[in-house]
């Protein structure tokens, strides 16, 4: 056997085409595996890489179109543009209750509070003897089984807020804006929203003329800060809808009701509020 083996590496390395299948385990040695093959060095010094500097990349958003309207005429003034990551986001219905539980357990007071049997009034005599009178065991008249004593597992005040990153709540204000916008429920007017009087009957002729009153589902004004005449009259007209300044709007305000008609500086400013997700820079890099 060893001497047929010798004879085949003869004739393989005198150039013979065929080789004999007893020399298969032997080619591994003649040969360089493709997954660990690498080039030879040659006597030439490649010229070395030149490095391309990356600054701060970030994807470019297309932009939406929203018109300014005149308050209350409604009269069609200009057009402007937003980017589609700040009023055209995809419903994300899971992120949007999270934010409505989120705001709603921020504001429970968790003010209720019962008295434990150490918390009453009272002396610790017990009421009667533990046997012999034939009647249920007591203690002192304190118990929570009698009445005037303490309250078994009771409330008491406690903390009902929960956390929600800042990110996902920003993403949840822009969401419902979005929201409006795709469905032609935002309406953005120009600034310095007012009315003459602060009568309920002009604020109830506005709605009915513009089809935003109770019987097409109630609107939700915001301004920036707070008109007098206008809050006062949507007070008086409370079936028709809400008027709220940007601070006091929250993410369930935004679908609560049929539209939203907010100020193009209140707008502004909710979206530049509320979009701590998009200021994220990517540090710079050297690639080769």
């Amino acid at each position: 056997m060893s001497t047929k083996l010798a004879s085949t590496y003869l004739r393989y390395s005198k150039g013979a085409t065929t080789l004999d299948p007893l020399m298969q385990c032997l080619t591994p040695r003649l040969s360089r595996s493709m997954a660990t093959e690498t080039q030879m060095a040659t006597s030439e010094a490649s010229p070395p890489p030149t490095p391309i500097f990356v600054h701060n990349v970030s994807p470019v958003a297309p932009d939406v179109l929203a018109t300014i309207y005149r308050f209350p005429s409604m009269e069609p003034l200009r057009f402007t543009n937003y980017p589609a990551n700040r009023l055209h986001l995809p419903l994300r219905r899971d992120i949007l209750h999270r934010a409505i539980v989120f705001e709603g357990d921020a504001t429970r007071q968790g003010t209720a509070s019962t008295k434990w049997r150490g918390d009453v009034h009272g002396s610790n005599r017990k009421i009667r003897p533990q046997k012999g009178t034939g009647r249920a065991r007591l203690g002192d008249k304190k118990s929570p089984m009698l009445k005037g004593g303490g309250v078994a597992f009771g409330p008491h005040p406690r903390d009902f807020s929960t956390k929600l990153p800042k990110k996902l709540y920003d993403q949840a204000w822009r969401m419902a804006l979005s929201y409006r916008y795709r469905r032609g429920e935002l309406i953005v007017v120009e600034d310095g929203v007012e009315i003459e009087l602060n009568e309920p009957r002009w604020i109830k002729q506005i709605m009915e003329k513009n089809h935003w009153g109770n019987a097409n589902g109630r609107s939700l004004i915001v301004t920036q800060d707070l008109r007098p005449n206008l809050f006062e009259a949507i007070a008086g007209s409370g079936e028709d809808g809400l008027a709220k300044t940007e601070d006091d709007v929250d993410v369930k305000d935004l679908l609560e009701l049929g539209r939203i008609i907010i100020e193009k500086g209140a707008l502004d400013s909710i979206l530049k509020d509320h979009s701590s997700d998009l200021d994220r820079t990517v540090p710079s890099a050297v690639l080769y």
